[in-house]
């Protein structure tokens, strides 16, 4: 993200909203088609009655285990994230110290919850981050996938950004993306999805200076990556940022450039959950846009603590985490 200088913050101003009447998360089951190996753990078999008119001495049963109930949101696990992310570590910025040990717990998580999970690091310039001179060093993404991924094959990736600027515990911006980020892991391993899901915690999506080129750093060195097939294959990327302030909707923003379908697709089915439109740039999403992938950002309430030392746990509010996370999973658990 970045200010009004940096195109973005006062975007979601001008949005046309979504209402609806319920906002309440419904994260009800998905599809099984792609899950994670060893995300579920089945229930106790349930004993079959025994009719009282014929004695028996011992009741057995015949059932099969049932299958584990469906995963829902749970705020509560994003909650402790931020918590853990903007008040154990804190500040992070892309090449610090305090990064790579935000980087290598988000790793811990995705692998705890079955995902295939590799780093991907890249060279960022020195430069000014939000006024403080930072370094140059190298960075990384976190990159989770479901077991047998195929790059190739049709996907959806959804991410959030790990980074903050220099002075900032960046609890809104952005651990709420990130805990949100990791919650929806977590459903999608238990529940299943129709396409697979590759999860990515951005490295260096803060400015490091103006421009196009001084920002989104991982976001664009993985697009650089993908040869035309893989790139084919992403059928849609979300990126949550700035995802827990609370407001009157959730913001559901394109870069204004290539394809709409996924900003339209997570307004659509974002069911009670009432939303507002808007253009925005100022996120890893535009990396993709500018390589002709549809995409679209969740969130950009603006907020007093943004890019600052008071961007701490308590400016983030919990039905807006809820709210957050639901749209996003309604948009993975409906997309084939």
């Amino acid at each position: 993200m970045r200010s009004l200088a940096w195109l973005g913050v006062v975007a979601a101003l001008s949005c046309g909203c979504t209402a609806a009447t319920d906002d309440s998360a419904d994260d009800d089951s998905g599809p099984t088609a792609s899950r994670p190996a060893g995300s579920t753990t089945p229930g106790e078999p349930t004993p079959t009655p025994t009719a009282a008119s014929e004695p028996t001495t011992t009741a057995t049963s015949d059932a099969t285990p049932s299958a584990a109930p469906p995963a829902r949101i749970d705020v509560d696990r994003i909650r402790a994230d931020v918590r853990h992310l903007a008040g154990r570590i804190g500040p992070r910025h892309a090449t610090s110290p305090a990064y790579r040990r935000a980087a290598d717990w988000v790793a811990q998580r995705f692998t705890a919850l079955g995902y295939d999970v590799s780093r991907q690091r890249f060279d960022v310039p020195a430069g000014d981050s939000w006024g403080v001179p930072v370094d140059a060093g190298r960075s990384s993404n976190v990159i989770a996938d479901p077991p047998r991924f195929d790059p190739r094959a049709p996907h959806l990736v959804v991410g959030a950004h790990l980074d903050t600027v220099a002075v900032a515990p960046g609890a809104e911006d952005n651990a709420s993306g990130v805990a949100s980020v990791l919650e929806i892991a977590r459903v999608a391993a238990t529940n299943g999805t129709r396409l697979p899901v590759r999860f990515v915690a951005f490295g260096a999506e803060e400015p490091r200076g103006p421009g196009d080129d001084l920002h989104h750093f991982g976001s664009q060195h993985l697009v650089a990556t993908l040869g035309p097939a893989q790139r084919e294959a992403v059928r849609g990327m979300a990126s949550l940022d700035r995802v827990g302030v609370r407001g009157p909707d959730v913001p559901i923003c394109d870069a204004g450039q290539g394809p709409a379908r996924v900003r339209r697709a997570l307004v659509e089915r974002a069911g009670g959950v009432p939303t507002s439109t808007c253009e925005d740039r100022a996120s890893d999403h535009w990396s993709y846009a500018k390589a002709g992938i549809a995409a679209a950002r969740i969130g950009s309430i603006p907020y007093a603590g943004y890019h600052s030392a008071g961007d701490v746990p308590r400016v983030v509010d919990d039905r807006q985490l809820r709210r957050s996370a639901t749209v996003a999973w309604r948009w993975i658990k409906t997309t084939s």
